[in-house]
């Protein structure tokens, strides 16, 4: 198996929060009380859907398999007023550094960046209340309660951008992969041949008793920026890295000119990467036009006020002194502004939730909007008192008159989410 196949950093799931539990019908039945009131308790509330960061993740691997997740629904509640238990949240781990989308309208919804960040996804549907709610002075003993609210369900995509320190980028066979391999426990594929990493690889490096997280990026080459060679994907991965190690193939005509390309590939892709702090490696000093190259490069660069330096990763050479300086560059730096978890969950209500529209559907009628599809989705058609009450609740907010302008005759067909109903002149 490729190495490739072990690395996602894209996922597309679905999810769905819980459905609220019923309520419940019930009436006090206790000895020498022969006509106890309602006492018909609540459902409890539906689970939420809840993405977390697990640091111990560095890859979406785990949504290979499952792409489905949804939460438990709410319990019924019971008589006596007891209510329902309300149902566990689910609970979906992520690793640092995922961008969480809406996979409808693209729009981000959450960046889960650092430990133990949390985001509620889709919140759980409300228990459906009791015939003890529906008490009144004129109605002493009502028989209807509620179904539980519906949960939310949506598809969503995900996104990796990788949290490290240093990225190590270059052309493609620069060394990236064996640079990585020797200062750290990594172990990347590598071979003498172009793109041979094709996913981003992570590794620890101790240098003076400092750790430093380091990417090795996939060789990137013209034209990345608009996705030749999958660079726009591996260019992403740059944005969270804080000091970027250049590595130039030094067993190259001209090292300098790939030094342009790459830069030129940043800068298209985005103009605030190419602010960040590089250090130029010139790499494969072990070899002899390597070494005999080295100081002209090394000129040149220092009339740019760039410092360059000559390493070996084969066999170690220079490269803790690479390190080094890596090392105290992160510490000249400012303190990265810490990220802000934005919780966007999903949105209930449209701007008017009380809003419909009415459309033809072939011989029916579809009716949509948040309020009305609500009520008709609480609504227990078994319970009379249930139905009654939905007529007047449509009545009140316009949709009964809205039908009958529509055209709705005896015998239409009224679709209402996922209810179908009959029309009769009875429910004017």
């Amino acid at each position: 198996m490729r190495d490739e196949k072990l690395f996602y950093d894209e996922a597309k799931i679905f999810v769905q929060s819980g459905n609220g539990g019923d309520g419940c019908v019930s009436f006090r039945r206790e000895k020498f009380v022969p006509h106890g009131g309602p006492d018909g308790g609540h459902g409890g509330k539906g689970g939420d859907v809840i993405l977390i960061v697990d640091r111990r993740l560095n890859t979406l691997l785990d949504f290979r398999t499952r792409t489905h997740f949804k939460a438990a629904r709410g319990k019924r509640g019971e008589g006596n007023n007891k209510q329902g238990k309300s149902a566990p949240n689910l609970e979906i781990r992520v690793p640092p550094g995922t961008l969480i989308k809406d996979a409808e309208t693209n729009a981000l919804i959450a960046d889960l960046y650092q430990r133990d960040d949390r985001v509620v996804i889709a919140k759980g549907g409300r228990g459906g209340r009791g015939n003890s709610a529906f008490v009144s002075s004129t109605h002493q003993a009502p028989r209807r309660a509620e179904k539980g609210e519906p949960g939310i369900a949506r598809w969503l995509t995900l996104e990796l951008k990788l949290i490290a320190d240093v990225g190590i980028i270059g052309l493609p066979n620069a060394g990236k992969s064996t640079l990585l391999a020797s200062i750290s426990a990594a172990r990347p594929k590598i071979g003498d041949y172009p793109f041979t990493t094709l996913v981003p690889n992570l590794g620890v490096a101790t240098i003076d008793d400092r750790d430093l997280v380091i990417a090795d990026i996939p060789g990137l080459i013209e034209g990345a920026h608009a996705g030749a060679g999958l660079g726009d994907k591996f260019l992403r991965h740059i944005e969270r890295t804080r000091v970027l190690i250049h590595l130039l193939d030094g067993a190259l005509d001209d090292p300098l000119a790939a030094l342009e390309t790459i830069n030129r590939e940043i800068a298209a892709y985005d103009p605030h990467l190419a602010e960040k702090p590089q250090l130029i490696a010139l790499n494969k000093i072990d070899l002899p036009s390597a070494r005999e190259n080295f100081p002209t490069i090394q000129m040149t660069l220092a009339q740019k006020k760039i410092q360059a330096f000559a390493i070996s990763a084969a066999t170690g050479e220079n490269v803790r002194e690479l390190l080094r300086a890596v090392a105290k560059t992160l510490r000249d730096l400012p303190a990265p502004a810490p990220m802000i978890v934005e919780e966007l969950p999903v949105i209930r209500a449209q701007p008017d939730e009380d809003a419909f529209s009415i459309a033809r559907e072939f011989h029916a009628f579809r009716v949509r909007g948040t309020r009305v599809e609500r009520v008709i989705a609480m609504t227990d058609f078994n319970q009379a008192e249930a139905v009654e009450h939905l007529h007047r609740v449509f009545k009140a907010m316009g949709v009964t008159d809205a039908l009958e302008k529509a055209g709705v005759r005896e015998g239409s067909l009224v679709r209402i989410g996922e209810v179908e109903l009959e029309w009769r002149e009875s429910e004017k």
